[in-house]
């Protein structure tokens, strides 16, 4: 395994301190609430758009695509990222108009105005432990690839300290340059930051891409569909696996774009309303590629030879030599460069309940960093993925203090004449946000017991449940609010609670396969065991939805009739928007939005069916 050299910590540290600079350099911008919480709605819209892709591009969906590629194959993977596109345009043409329009600046904000409290104040409620879980775990994992990379060895062995110890170095790593940007610049700070770690990951990743493809000759050697993605759903062939793709992706998407506000809150940065939708376009043009980096690296990962220790001896001059390679056992049991998972009671690759060795996929993405990363381009891939690290405590640490303040504390900060206080309370509420980040992640450290051997697979399956529980519910109740005016809002706040009640019996009464009791579900007792956490997480949000959705309209039918004015629900009428480009303004001549998203979706069928 390649040590970092002096090039690559020079890279990373750079990175590092550039980062905590642009929170200090930003600290005269921010003087009051909307300063802090909307970047004084004065983004550029390319600003913004990259933002937003590096905001949806986390440490979590950057290892957990390259996982699904290492899993699932690169076709099903990238149908599954096309998608999402569809819902993603969905939100540009006609949810973004409707934040705009309504004057919501959250999720949780806009279901208050249009239902009532209670339904604003639960939804603001399972935004923050979504954001809080995966938050934690994002470090978690993160903080336990980079060790289990042993990058810190060398550092630890020449000055005597304890190995246990780098595990909170890798923590500090990326919390500290977040803590002080987020914390001093807030959202501006956060999309700044946001366009470099934007550019970090393209240049960290590319390089390992190509050099993956050479070694293994071209895409014609990359893993194409795997088979157990379709054995859930009963579906087979290469249309039908594309079909199932597309299907999970629109679902997962519709559920995380539609109500994720860690991702939202940048597009509400946006000068205007319309400049909104051009960015959200933009970056769903731009989510068309992001496979042909993030998921091809898991696929060529699994597609390498996989090692086997050896000896080979020479003769010289009368003398023999023998060079021993010793490969760790997790690789040669392994597949490619994915390793196995280990047992460590009986030190025995563990296996599935159809006999097949069971493969740390969440390793496939740091494995070929370190694989094919040379001195200084090793450095540039370790902060492309701190990037993406610090770009998910970023996102989540600046949306739950914009959700609190506003949804839960209460009024007082936003009365006129008390701009300090509202930020002096949205300042500390960062800041104790990504404390909590930290501490959750040393809790998921206690909770998963040995420093060593993490299966990071587990983990990246836990963030998406988390995700499918607390976040999935809501995708429901915000469509009913915003495209019908009978729902009130008894209706929409026993529809929100079904919707999640019946996520959490789901996931209590199913498995997926090869998983035990706990973590991933089973609590209940198992009545059903999917083929993969995605097909697990994939169901429990449609679940969710038919109870939302069948709870809400039952509710409504048999409660008095409830409106809502035309700016809370969707109509086809101009958009007003808050604020308004100069005519005749470089972003003004663009393209409109629909002509964008058009375009957009052409490339996508066409790609559907070059790989179908």
């Amino acid at each position: 395994m390649p040590e970092l050299e002096s090039t690559d910590w020079l890279v990373i540290l750079l990175y590092a301190l550039g980062s905590i600079g642009i929170g200090v350099s930003m600290r005269s911008t921010v003087k009051a609430g909307s300063d802090y919480f909307q970047a004084g709605r004065q983004m550029r819209t390319w600003v913004c758009a990259v933002a937003f892709m590096i905001a949806s591009l986390g440490a979590p969906e950057v290892l957990g695509l390259g996982a699904a590629g290492a899993a699932f194959g690169f076709r099903a993977t990238l149908f599954i990222a096309l998608g999402s596109i569809p819902a993603l345009l969905l939100v540009a043409l006609f949810v973004l108009p409707l934040y705009y329009r309504s004057g919501a600046d959250s999720l949780p904000g806009y279901l208050g105005l249009r239902f009532d409290g209670k339904t604003r104040k639960l939804s603001a409620v399972l935004f923050i432990l979504m954001s809080l879980a995966s938050a934690g775990i994002a470090l978690f994992v993160v903080a336990r690839i980079l060790q289990a990379l042993r990058i810190f060895d060398r550092i630890f062995f020449a000055y005597g300290w304890p190995r246990e110890g780098e595990f909170l170095v890798c923590i500090l790593l990326a919390a500290i340059p977040v803590f002080v940007y987020v914390v001093i610049a807030g959202l501006r700070g956060t999309i700044i930051s946001q366009v470099v770690q934007f550019v970090l990951l393209v240049a960290g990743f590319l390089p390992v891409v190509l050099r993956g493809l050479s070694n293994i000759g071209g895409m014609s050697g990359v893993a194409g569909i795997g088979a157990s993605f379709t054995q859930n759903v009963a579906i087979t062939g290469r249309s039908g696996t594309a079909f199932a793709a597309l299907a999970f992706g629109f679902v997962l998407g519709a559920s995380r774009w539609f109500t994720d506000f860690r991702i939202l809150q940048v597009p509400l940065a946006a000068r205007c309303s319309e400049s909104a939708r051009r960015l959200t376009v933009l970056a769903a043009g731009a989510w068309i590629a992001l496979p042909f980096v993030s998921a091809l690296v898991g696929a060529i990962a699994i597609s390498i030879p996989t090692p086997q220790s050896k000896t080979v001896s020479r003769n010289e001059n009368g003398a023999i030599y023998h060079e021993i390679t010793i490969v760790p056992r997790e690789i040669s049991e392994g597949r490619g460069i994915v390793p196995a998972v280990i047992d460590p009671a009986t030190n025995n690759p563990r296996v599935d309940s159809s006999g097949h060795t069971q493969l740390d996929y969440g390793m496939a993405t740091p494995n070929m960093l370190m694989r094919f990363g040379t001195t200084g381009l090793l450095g540039l891939a370790i902060a492309g993925l701190l990037a993406s690290l610090m770009s998910s405590v970023a996102s989540a640490a600046i949306a739950m203090c914009t959700v609190f303040v506003n949804d839960l504390y209460g009024p007082k900060p936003h009365e006129p004449g008390n701009a300090a206080l509202e930020l002096r309370v949205a300042r500390g509420t960062s800041a104790i946000s990504i404390v909590l980040f930290v501490a959750a992640a040393f809790g998921i450290a206690h909770f998963n017991g040995s420093s060593h051997g993490t299966v990071i697979s587990t983990w990246l399956a836990a963030a998406l449940t988390v995700f499918a529980v607390l976040q999935g519910p809501q995708l429901a109740t915000f469509v009913i609010g915003a495209f019908t005016k009978r729902a009130g809002g008894t209706a929409a706040f026993a529809g929100l609670v079904a919707g999640f009640l019946v996520a959490v019996l789901h996931l209590g009464l199913t498995l997926p396969g090869g998983g035990a009791a706990g973590l991933q579900g089973g609590w209940l007792g198992v009545v059903h065991r999917y083929d993969g956490v995605a097909t697990q997480a994939f169901f429990t949000v449609v679940f969710s939805l038919v109870a939302n959705l069948g709870v809400t309209l039952v509710a409504s039918a048999i409660s008095p009739a409830a409106s809502a004015s035309a700016a809370l629900v969707y109509r086809s009428l101009p958009d007003k928007p808050r604020g308004k480009m100069p005519r005749g303004s470089a972003e003004n001549r663009q393209a409109r939005p629909e002509v964008l998203a058009l375009g957009v979706i052409l490339i996508t069928l066409v790609l559907a069916l070059i790989f179908a």
